[in-house]
């Protein structure tokens, strides 16, 4: 040890400035959109039963009334729902929204009748 030189490096410190109201920027996004971004799921599956109901019954819905029921869908999964009756002008549909899938599809003449079980969720869309 007679031929050790021991020299102090200087300890850099950072000191953190509190961040002020002005700094906190507001989200642009809802909190829907961030969880559908989160969880990478935005659209809504089709099972391969409800794609030949759809077909069977002539039920035609378009990308706009899909992005709708999607949207509806998830925000009721947000809430706990976990499989729910989607009533459209033209169709009804059983949604899964657990699992994002379209279960089935019936029109709404079909659906008059009907006795939906093991629901949890009811979305009524115009």
């Amino acid at each position: 040890m007679d031929n050790v030189n021991l020299h102090r490096v200087p300890l850099q410190t950072t000191i953190r400035q509190p961040i002020t109201p002005k700094q906190v920027v507001a989200p642009k996004q809802s909190f829907l959109q961030q969880l559908h971004e989160a969880t990478g799921k935005t659209e809504l599956k089709v099972s391969k039963h409800a794609n030949q109901r759809l077909t069977e019954r002539n039920i035609h819905i378009t990308d706009a009334e899909w992005q709708l029921v999607s949207d509806k869908v998830f925000e009721a999964r947000s809430k706990g729902v976990k499989d729910s009756l989607v009533l459209m002008d033209q169709a009804a549909l059983i949604v899964s929204a657990k699992n994002a899938t379209v279960i089935t599809a019936m029109d709404r003449t079909e659906a008059k009748d009907q006795l939906f079980t093991n629901i949890d969720g009811t979305i009524v869309l115009n």
